[in-house]
């Protein structure tokens, strides 16, 4: 399993927290680093694949506890994801060098909602990139604390904006949003990985997500399939992670 920025995160924020996050399924034993329930355990079956693209999460206060948060999982997709806590005075001065550092092209995921985020608003990133690697900015949070992180960033008013309008409601179950439309990060990420004409990380984020989803789910009900021990979700990300695995090693 490889450890990564948002892993790193969680742990330095237990080391400074000075009481339990006790949220809706608490009680749960679960891994440190899927936030799955022990016995359905991810991290043996975690992505390994190559992208053209680098990620900014940026996190608000308590998502990096919420075992429900499905940010890690682009981090779990993107090997050069950067993880950082979102602070509204005091932004880390690693993600603003990020920021103006030239061989990125810096791109804000949000919905555009006034006249002015229409103004920055991209069609495509690739028409726009140069030779420039995107660097994809998605903030990881409630709507409400999206929203409040997405206004009062300065450092974020005048990058490019690429806005997301879903055809589809989420299929997010385990932490219902106040709009039906409002889809988990990871889903957003992977309709935008698609945009940047990243298919095969696109796909590999969607059925990473499904079979978190799943394993999520399986650790806090009882139904046929787990009393089974069947994981269908899990079984279509194994056999398409083969598949594509030794269609990489083709000549």
């Amino acid at each position: 399993m490889r450890v990564h920025a948002f892993h790193r995160l969680y742990q330095e924020r237990l080391q400074q927290s000075t009481k339990p996050f006790l949220a809706r399924g608490s009680k749960i034993s679960r891994c440190s680093f899927c936030q799955v329930a022990q016995q359905y355990c991810l991290c043996d079956f975690q992505p390994n694949i190559e992208t053209q693209v680098a990620v900014i999460l940026l996190v608000s206060d308590n998502e990096v506890f919420k075992p429900s948060n499905t940010g890690r999982l682009i981090a779990d997709t993107v090997k050069e994801t950067y993880v950082y806590q979102w602070h509204r005075t005091q932004p880390d001065p690693h993600l603003l060098s990020l920021l103006s550092d030239p061989k990125f092209f810096p791109v804000v995921v949000f919905p555009a909602q006034t006249d002015q985020d229409k103004q920055r608003q991209l069609t495509t990133v690739a028409e726009n990139r140069g030779t420039r690697k995107p660097l994809l900015i998605f903030i990881d949070g409630s709507w409400r604390e999206a929203k409040r992180i997405f206004r009062k960033s300065p450092y974020l008013a005048a990058l490019p904006l690429l806005s997301i309008e879903p055809e589809k409601v989420s299929s997010y179950l385990m932490r219902k949003a106040s709009k039906d439309q409002y889809l988990a990060t990871a889903e957003v990420a992977s309709l935008v990985l698609s945009l940047c004409e990243e298919q095969q990380a696109s796909e590999t984020l969607q059925l990473w997500f499904e079979a978190f989803k799943e394993s999520y789910l399986f650790g806090k009900t009882q139904n046929l399939l787990h009393i089974k021990g069947e994981r269908p979700a899990l079984q279509h990300w194994q056999d398409y992670s083969s598949s594509t695995l030794l269609g990489s090693q083709c000549p």
